[in-house]
């Protein structure tokens, strides 16, 4: 098997990344969502792919939930097997950013180490890390699939927040309280961001 990787080589068509930008008229970028269970990735993820795409801009939303059941599906919740759920996504984030598409992601991805290796993979100039701020206490009484009962009652081991550590981004592109916010102005916050700092956003 070793002997074959050795052989793997990467091809190159005529077409360059610039030339899928003028056809779709955009900077393509991932937004990495990151922040607890419950602190609304998912939520803001999909309204926020909906504005976009009401403006005129190509892109997709990579779920944490809906990424396991297919891409991520032989992998567990171990340190590790995030890892690797973690390295799939961004190796698919960077492929679609190659397409020119605006890429937004929905994962916990709790450990620092994981981002940044994310960061590396897709790219530092296209990685707009986006921490979603909500406490533990908050993100329990929201609870919005049972998990942190379950955790608490013991049921669901390596929880993050409750049995397993997340650590929070120390220097994010954005931060958005959304204990404070609203999802309509948590995604008004990430879509005027976007605005400013990618270049073919609309005005």
């Amino acid at each position: 098997m070793e002997q074959l990787r050795g052989l793997v080589q990467r091809f190159h068509g005529a077409i360059t990344l610039d030339d899928r930008m003028r056809i779709l008229r955009q900077k393509p970028v991932t937004i990495w969502l990151t922040g607890l269970s419950g602190a609304g990735k998912s939520t803001i993820a999909f309204e926020l792919e909906r504005q976009l795409v009401s403006q005129g801009q190509a892109c997709y939303v990579l779920d944490g939930d809906n990424v396991r059941h297919g891409l991520g599906r032989d992998l567990g919740f171990s340190q590790q097997d995030r890892h690797e759920n973690i390295r799939r996504v961004a190796h698919v984030a960077q492929l679609m950013n190659d397409a020119g598409l605006i890429v937004i992601t929905a994962l916990i991805s709790p450990m620092q180490a994981d981002r940044a290796m994310a960061r590396e993979i897709i790219g530092a100039n296209n990685f707009i890390e986006t921490y979603l701020s909500a406490p533990v206490d908050t993100c329990a009484r929201r609870d919005p699939k049972g998990l942190y009962a379950k955790a608490l009652a013991g049921e669901i081991p390596s929880f993050t927040g409750i049995s397993a550590p997340y650590e929070a981004p120390l220097n994010p592109e954005l931060e958005v309280d959304t204990e404070r916010l609203t999802p309509d102005e948590s995604v008004a916050g990430i879509f005027g961001y976007l605005r400013e700092h990618c270049l073919a956003m609309p005005a």
